[in-house]
């Protein structure tokens, strides 16, 4: 099934692939971060520590953002319609594994599994889009597709944890097992067959993180989600007691915070539609403010919670934009490694929510919760200055190589 991109408008083809696309980021995203509702019942059921527990998350991060990039660039010289199916085939079998772990190894394996095959799966649904939809709608499709992990925060996590309370953590697994089943159905009749493949070494696309832009570019996720995960990390403690809201209250404010950040990727394909690197410059910096207002709205309940609303309404409005940015880059200095840039969005975030823990963690060990306002604010500004240097080398570029850089000015 081949899909064409040369309107405007989405044809019918391209909005079920639009929503298959979404729907394998749901999937993925609540076999992600369901574990985190789960930390307790895990550690009870395999006599470990909480903090041994805790390791499932940050060695998922760790591998994701090591493995990702790593055989992204392997594979991405192979079709891209197989190469789906056997990812979603692989993700199935690691949740089932994980089901059925009766070991703190080998659920670390099975977690390991399952992070490197997620982000091969969203590097290659992020190809595929660039290559199917119409020049106008990528932003948002891009954006769309990211949703997916938004909405899977809002509404999988919750599920998932509901089910792994109602009977034991094992059947939630199953749970995302059978989803990845449900997606792997949709996708071999949804996914094109046909899609163009640019043949390079692995070690030629891994050449494309020396590039001085590549690497500037790559930073501004990284430092704009730390600013955010300096703040959301200690999210609890702040609530309970830096504004005084009862235990109780804590998980309604957590399912509002999902719902606001879904406004987030709204906002992140209308900013991409039309010259967003630009715009980023300025949306950051607003950012950087919101972030900071957390310092003094802290001593009011109801004026620190419109600050963390806001927050949420900001997380992930440059993703979409950082995405098209690194794979238009990639397009003109080294266009074979289209498909490894468009796996450096993933792994720019992930990087940025463990520096973000680690400054928070730093803060709060040597001060009080009020100073990782302004420490997330900072980050934010930083993300800022490397968007205004990005810009302006694009700027002075554009002429130069003005049909390669059509995408990005």
């Amino acid at each position: 099934m081949a899909i064409q991109a040369r309107e405007d408008l989405l044809n019918t083809k391209q909005k079920v692939l639009a929503f298959t696309l979404t729907l394998l980021t749901f999937v993925m995203g609540t076999s992600e971060f369901v574990i985190v509702g789960l930390l307790t019942e895990v550690s009870t059921d395999l006599n470990i520590t909480l903090a041994t527990a805790g390791t499932l998350i940050s060695g998922f991060a760790i591998a994701y953002a090591i493995g990702t990039p790593l055989l992204t660039a392997y594979v991405s010289r192979f079709p891209k319609y197989p190469l789906m199916l056997l990812f979603i085939t692989i993700f199935i079998i690691g949740n089932i594994i994980s089901a059925l772990s009766g070991s703190y190894e080998l659920l670390v394996l099975s977690r390991i599994l399952t992070a490197v095959v997620s982000g091969v799966l969203i590097a290659l649904s992020m190809s595929i889009a660039s290559d199917t939809m119409p020049e106008a709608k990528k932003g948002s499709i891009i954006a769309l597709i990211f949703a997916g992990f938004t909405i899977a925060n809002v509404l999988g996590v919750p599920l998932g944890t509901f089910i792994g309370q109602l009977g034991n953590w094992q059947l939630t697994f199953w749970f995302t097992a059978l989803l990845g089943v449900i997606s792997l159905g949709i996708s071999i009749f949804i996914i094109p067959k046909h899609l163009p493949v640019e043949k390079a070494s692995a070690k030629e696309q891994l050449k494309l993180l020396t590039n001085p832009r590549m690497v500037l570019a790559f930073f501004i996720p990284t430092f704009a989600i730390a600013g955010t995960y300096t703040v959301y990390t200690y999210i609890t403690p702040i609530l309970e007691d830096g504004l005084g809201i009862p235990t109780a209250y804590i998980s309604i404010i957590l399912l509002a915070y999902g719902a606001f950040s879904i406004l987030s990727n709204v906002l992140a394909g209308k900013i991409a539609s039309h010259n967003g690197i630009s715009k980023l410059r300025f949306v950051f910096i607003i950012q950087a403010i919101i972030l900071g207002s957390l310092f003094f709205t802290m001593q009011s309940t109801v004026a620190g919670l419109v600050s963390i609303l806001l927050m949420a309404v900001m997380i992930y409005v440059m993703n979409a934009t950082i995405q098209l940015y690194l794979m238009n880059l990639a397009a003109v200095y080294f266009p074979a490694a289209k498909d490894f840039a468009s796996s450096l969005t993933p792994v720019a975030v992930n990087i940025g929510i463990a520096l973000g823990a680690t400054l928070g963690g730093y803060v709060v060990a040597h001060g009080s919760l009020i100073h990782l306002s302004w420490v997330g604010g900072l980050c934010a500004l930083i993300a800022s200055g490397l968007s205004f240097i990005s810009y302006r080398l694009d700027q002075k570029e554009v002429n130069v190589n003005a049909p390669a850089y059509q995408g990005i000015k």
